[in-house]
């Protein structure tokens, strides 16, 4: 970890707490929650619909998480909701240290490459973030957390086809607040987190948020004793809200992110080949027999690590023209630039050995109208716009992949390439209670994007191969459109249930082949939209005291086009098929108990059936060895449960102390479209156990926990190039962990 960065930090912490102090006053002793826990919860206010409303009254299904719901689920990163959402696969994405891999019912993005589009929507104070690299959130000043499933588009400003993930970060109030608070733990884990806001005048007020991060890293290189897949991250926040009317309201936010961390390394699962010209190969490395024990060797040296800057700004205007209307303006540009290298095969040898270089930027706006007069007809309409420019450089080295007549071949590839994507949309939603109870909603979005992709790719073979050498170009671009309709009924029984079913349209635009370096990938490099329409049925329900919550929701979902990166026949080929058209059926719990007094238990159960109607892949039916190569839908385990428990403990003038736990399944799953059986997660389980202790201020807290208490050796993600080398590559998840958390409140 850099430890360097700590004086910073403090220093910042430092001046961010200095106004605050020189007026604050004691915080007032919080009021007692006449029905605890599950009253919080009953209440709970999301913006799935682009409008403040209860959880349980919105069709939807989506998961909400309030601050004290991530401390108890022992939430870092946007990823440690791993478990707590059924049907969701959320990970560190394969090989970086800043990417995330997300699946929503068996819907995601099966490449990591800025070619392809994100399946899932990941949304911040509603700024949509394109890409997957630089969305591996730290949480550090998360008001609350949504996770739509399904299909996303008429009431959002970028159409997404499996789901959206919603951050909504703390905006600052009328009274000055703030927090402070320091986290050690396993792996050198040293973490500060501030917080403070402040009114500047009766109409205006400001807040900031720190974070600083690090460890010493989980996988260690046996022959150089480097420490890799660290997390070193430092990130702020500003915020300046402002109501000078009573029917305005502007947000502006600046926020940045730095990381620069070592290699992220996984395990090689397979042998990797050398191949001897003219003919013949042979195994430079068998893979490890037994459990994985965190260690890996690379070929790249110490100084080769990944770094990532990740900054933007938005403005978030709201006005009520009218008792009936009102119009929301959100304007945001952002920039990534991430200088990541890579060791795909995970090993001394140099196979898969990469440098990717991106410089992306983004502008967006979207304006929204809302329609809501008190009666029995709500609406709202938007257009939206992006544009986005992805231009990266990329390197490959394969210095062991040949050799001619037992001598040693170099080998080097160089890409160059640009990507601009212009994306527009309309849409309109419309709610209407149409007879007591009963409401009907109707929603239409048309999009339009169009993309204009140039590539250059140079290949270098050294002397013994260099007539080989040679550059294989190409510019393309394409547009694609399609309307994407919703469809909703609504029945409320009664004020605690309510039951609804839906249908909805989703839609991700073609694109281009980020990995086309053969000529005859390059002559047809496009790949066409995939679309998905879900039916879904659900029930909510919360009994008349509060102290029960149950909802359910079943689903349907016919998916084609399915946009799928796999291993040629060829050496370094990777094409990229329309090739599936899949089927998933689903159903999925939610539950909350407060049983006696103080005790809260809670309940996600998932299961799915995802599975291909049709798969044409011109490699199965050329060859019989490759007849089970899609027999599975990767990262769509079958079952996802989680249980948890918590009691809390009254202790009078000593404050309170809360205990709890949880334990998650989640049953067999293939880490790649190519089904490998080395890249194949087994079920498996993870325990976790915690403690909090508050003032009875509520000023200071205490608490710490231990993930993975069990020590579970798993894999989350996987590197498939069998084309090259046959590198077959696994990322696991951390070993046990543990840490302790100090917090000042004022």
């Amino acid at each position: 970890m850099k430890r360097n960065h700590l004086s910073m930090t403090i220093g910042l912490v430092l001046g961010l707490l200095a106004a605050p102090w020189a007026g604050a006053q004691d915080a007032p002793a919080a009021a007692p929650a006449s029905d605890g826990e599950i009253e919080r919860l009953d209440g709970i206010t999301v913006t799935a619909r682009r409008r403040e409303e209860s959880i349980q009254d919105v069709p939807v299904s989506v998961s909400a998480f309030g601050e004290q719901d991530l401390q108890q689920i022992q939430a870092q990163n946007i990823d440690s909701l791993q478990g707590s959402v059924p049907n969701m696969n959320i990970v560190q994405g394969r090989g970086s240290s800043g990417a995330v891999n997300v699946f929503i019912r068996g819907i995601g993005q099966p490449d990591a490459l800025q070619t392809f589009d994100p399946g899932v929507g990941m949304y911040v104070d509603d700024v949509y973030y394109s890409r997957i690299q630089g969305a591996l959130f730290g949480l550090y000043d998360v008001d609350h957390i949504e996770v739509l499933r399904g299909p996303q588009g008429t009431l959002y400003g970028k159409n997404s086809t499996g789901g959206a993930i919603k951050i909504v970060t703390r905006e600052p109030g009328d009274t000055t607040e703030g927090n402070v608070e320091i986290t050690a733990g396993r792996y050198g884990l040293f973490e500060t987190k501030a917080y403070a806001a402040m009114p500047l005048n009766e109409h205006w007020g400001l807040s900031a948020a720190l974070m600083s991060t690090g460890n010493d890293g989980y996988v260690k290189d046996p022959d150089t004793g480097k420490r890799y897949n660290q997390n070193d991250t430092e990130a702020m926040r500003v915020k300046l809200v402002g109501r000078p009317t009573d029917t305005f309201k502007a947000v502006f936010s600046l926020d940045y992110t730095h990381q620069d961390n070592p290699l992220t390394l996984g395990n090689p699962e397979a042998p990797l080949i050398q191949t001897n010209l003219p003919t013949g190969t042979n195994v430079l490395l068998e893979p490890r027999g037994g459990e994985y024990d965190f260690r890996t060797r690379t070929s790249f040296g110490p100084d080769d690590g990944q770094k990532l800057i990740h900054k933007g700004a938005a403005a978030n205007l709201t006005w009520n023209v009218s008792d009936a209307w009102s119009i929301k303006s959100i304007t945001a540009y952002r920039q990534l630039v991430s200088k990541s290298y890579i060791d795909i095969d995970a090993s001394q040898f140099s196979l898969g050995d990469v440098y990717v270089g991106i410089d992306q930027n983004q502008f967006s706006q979207e304006l929204q109208a809302q329609f809501d007069n008190g009666g029995p007809l709500q609406a709202t309409y938007g257009v939206y716009f992006l544009r986005e420019h992805v231009p990266s450089e990329q390197y490959a080295w394969a210095d062991d992949l040949y050799t001619v007549a037992t001598l040693p071949v170099t080998f080097l590839r160089t890409i160059g390439d640009d990507l601009n994507t212009r994306s527009y949309a309309a849409y309109g939603q419309v709610n209407w209670e149409f007879a007591p109870s009963w409401t009907l909603g109707a929603g239409l979005r048309y999009t339009r994007e169009r993309k204009e992709y140039d590539r250059t790719t140079s290949t270098f073979w050294g002397p013994l191969l260099a007539a080989l050498d040679g550059t294989v170009a190409f510019d393309a671009s394409k547009s694609w459109d399609a309307w994407t309709p919703s469809l909703s009924l609504t029945k409320a029984f009664s004020d605690r249930v309510m039951g609804y079913v839906s249908a909805n349209r989703g839609f991700k635009s073609g694109g281009f082949n980020g990995r086309a370096n053969a000529a005859a990938e390059a002559a047809r490099p496009e790949f066409d939209p995939e679309f998905v329409w879900t039916y879904e049925a659900g029930l909510k329900t919360a009994s008349a005291d509060g102290r029960l919550i149950g909802n359910l929701s079943v689903f349907h979902s016919e998916y084609k086009n399915f946009q799928a990166r796999v291993s040629g026949e060829e050496v370094g080929s990777f094409p990229v098929l329309n090739a599936a058209k899949l089927k998933m059926d689903g159903v999925e719990f939610e539950g909350v108990a407060l049983v006696g007094e103080g005790t809260r238990l809670s309940a996600q159960i998932g299961w799915m059936d995802a599975r291909y109607a049709s798969f044409d892949d011109p490699r199965v039916a050329a060859n019989p060895i490759y007849a089970n190569l899609h027999d599975h839908v990767p990262f769509s385990p079958e079952w996802t449960a989680r249980i948890a428990a918590s009691h809390s403990f009254m202790l009078g003038d000593a404050g309170s102390l809360t205990v709890g736990g949880d334990y998650s399944y989640r049953s067999e799953a293939w880490l790649s479209v190519d089904n490998r059986d080395v890249l194949r997660q087994s079920g498996f389980g993870l325990a976790g156990l915690f403690g909090i202790w508050d003032s009875p201020s509520l000023k200071w807290q205490l608490r710490g926990g231990v993930r993975n208490l069990t020590d579970k050796v798993y894999k989350t993600d996987a590197q498939e190039f069998s084309s090259v080398g046959n590198i077959q590559t696994a990322y696991y998840g951390m070993p046990r962990n543990y840490y302790v958390t100090a917090r000042y409140s004022f």
